[in-house]
């Protein structure tokens, strides 16, 4: 007998009728042979007309009390639920999050898991019931027992860690949607389904504006080695697997508080080629690029910086055995960028520098977590370690360093983090490196129109400057995404300084300027400039390691529609390209294009 999690979404149980039809599905699922634990959501808007009634009384209403108020949402859901599953003869009970052991830390509104207490629910399994559980809230371990909530995506984050904790043979999130797709069918109607895709992959394409799953439910689900499956609340199709890779052992205790950092990594088998002063036009990352792919030479970090007057500066790395290639097509194209052919040639200049090494902290954990970026810096600062690239994803923090500095770094991160070991990255260590050559590289393209760019001038260029900015930011629980420092280099009154610009939510923006003016004043920076009018558009797949020129293609895409980048950041296995905000949809619906995402049924969204 196989124990199954279901988790149902407010779409899925918004009326009478729904919830029969999720009673009969999962009466359906037990006749099979299984325990079947469910974990509902509120009803339809429930939760959007509770904070609607809270914003008539108080403009400022306490977190506490909108735990209290929204938490009774799903209140009526798993009662009326219950209900409908006893009426077709199936016995079942109601837990609320407390009821069932949800133990979480003291965080009104955005509490993260500290464990759960699976004792009730395994004695109500026992006895032949299917237990239905309120998502998105807990309680504390305070003797207080105040009732917490989990925050956006809490029902996806109860159900994955319910699984977690019961060691539930899967867990099935139903959703309005056939499974994960290609990119969002309300903007790109020929998106198609995926049959399967990676923990990884998902975490990247769900932290860059995929709805269908929360990171924090996917980042569980790969720590833990939960089988995850995505599937339609209307049709009885698959779904989507999502896979996890074998998980590390972890304690059940501490569930969502776990060392967010697993591995710290290096590889000196690298080398920074830069070219600076390039026109802020579209097609110059398409030209450069795609010259690269044609030489077969396979990138990895890619950076570009917020533009300076008309011009930006764009970096990469590659291998020690590609660099003279890389550095004779960038020597080749410098000219052509020039306004003038006997203008000097700083105009678009190529800098190369064979003597660095990249370190890396990565680890499911880091979501939502602001503080371990600034870790990893301000560990670095401390040791010594200026960074001369910086590249993000949502489970990896990349550093570019000089070579001689690369075992400093990688003893003080392997200390801070408490990781014991730190495997040598020259490409086999990764687990997104180990995986067939057929791999489409692109699994999927996203869509992020909620992010704002924040961009610090003149910041002076020496070791701790981004670990004060970013320490600052996590203080205030503001999460940053996007990280690029420029390469340039300007001398201000004798001191070098750069430019470092970075994505967060674009509600965070104006607190995080707010609290980042007095520290730039302080620390002698420049001004802080703040643009709320980006989008920012990504492709994801691990197939992108065995591909050279997939960048390039969304370079070339992006500049046949005259769609200017204004920021480029790279993973191993992402492109993200910062826009315009009027151009992030088109921009989407080319790249998705490009790649041959397009399915031939279109997915239809119920309203």
């Amino acid at each position: 007998m196989a124990l199954i999690v279901q988790k149902y979404g407010g779409s899925s149980v918004g009326s009478v009728e729904r919830i029969n039809a999720v009673a009969e599905r999962v009466i359906k699922t037990v006749k099979g042979g299984n325990s079947v634990v469910v974990v509902v959501s509120a009803m339809g808007k429930t939760t959007d007309g509770l904070v609607k009634l809270a914003n008539e009384i108080s403009s400022n209403p306490s977190r506490r009390e909108m735990d209290m108020l929204l938490s009774t949402g799903e209140q009526i859901s798993i009662a009326l639920l219950s209900m409908a599953l006893q009426e077709l003869g199936q016995p079942a009970i109601s837990l609320t999050g407390a009821q069932v052991g949800i133990v979480t830390e003291a965080a009104h509104t955005r509490a993260r898991i500290l464990r759960i207490e699976t004792q009730r629910i395994e004695q109500q399994i026992q006895e032949g019931k299917v237990v239905v559980v309120a998502g998105f809230q807990g309680i504390t371990n305070t003797k207080d027992l105040e009732i917490t909530t989990l925050g956006r995506g809490g029902s996806d984050t109860s159900a994955v860690a319910l699984a977690a904790a019961l060691r539930a043979d899967r867990c099935e999130i139903y959703t309005d949607v056939p499974g994960i797709l290609t990119a969002d069918p309300r903007l790109v109607p020929d998106a198609q389904l995926m049959t399967e895709i990676t923990c990884d992959e998902m975490l990247e394409l769900a932290s860059l504006g995929a709805k269908v799953l929360h990171p924090r439910a996917v980042e569980i689900a790969r720590n833990y080695g939960v089988p995850l499956v995505v599937l339609s609340s209307w049709t009885d199709d698959p779904g989507t697997l999502v896979s996890s890779p074998k998980p590390m052992a972890r304690p059940l205790e501490g569930l969502e508080l776990v060392h967010p950092v697993d591995g710290v990594e290096f590889d000196t088998n690298q080398a920074k080629v830069a070219l600076l002063r390039v026109p802020d036009r579209p097609g110059v990352a398409a030209q450069l690029f795609g010259e690269i792919g044609r030489q077969e030479v396979d990138v990895d970090l890619i950076i570009q910086s917020i533009h300076e007057l008309n011009t930006n500066d764009i970096a990469f790395t590659v291998s020690q055995e590609s660099v003279n290639q890389a550095e004779a097509v960038a020597a080749a194209i410098a000219p052509t960028l020039r306004n003038r052919l006997d203008s000097a040639p700083e105009e678009a200049e190529v800098m190369v520098d064979r003597q660095i090494a990249k370190v890396s902290i990565s680890g499911a954990g880091m979501i939502g977590r602001p503080g371990v970026a600034a870790k990893m810096f301000a560990t670095l600062a401390e040791a010594g370690v200026n960074m001369q690239m910086i590249s993000t994803s949502e489970v990896k923090v990349s550093c570019v360093v000089d070579a001689d500095q690369c075992d400093r770094a990688i003893d003080a991160l392997c200390q801070a983090f408490e990781v014991s070991s730190s495997p040598l990255q020259s490409g086999s260590s990764s687990p997104v490196k180990a995986i067939a050559p057929n791999t489409p590289p692109v699994r999927g393209v996203a869509l992020d129109l909620n992010q704002a760019r924040v961009a610090i001038r003149h910041i002076p260029d020496r070791p701790g400057m981004a670990a004060k900015f970013f320490g600052v930011l996590a203080q205030e629980n503001i999460s940053v995404d996007t990280i690029i420092q420029s390469q340039r280099c300007h001398i201000i009154n004798g001191t070098p300084t750069r430019d470092i610009a970075f994505t967060v939510a674009r509600n965070d923006a104006k607190d995080a300027r707010r609290v980042l003016v007095p520290l730039a004043a302080e620390l002698g920076c420049g001004e802080i400039v703040v643009d709320e009018e980006i989008a920012k558009v990504s492709i994801v797949g691990s197939g992108m390691v065995n591909h050279p020129g997939i960048a390039a293609e969304m370079f070339n895409a992006l500049a046949r529609e005259r769609i200017n980048i204004q920021m480029i950041a790279t993973s191993e296995i992402k492109v993200s390209c910062v826009v315009d905000r009027e151009s992030g949809v088109k921009a989407l619906q080319v790249i998705h294009a490009i790649f041959n995402l397009a399915g031939t049924q279109k997915i239809e969204v119920p309203a």
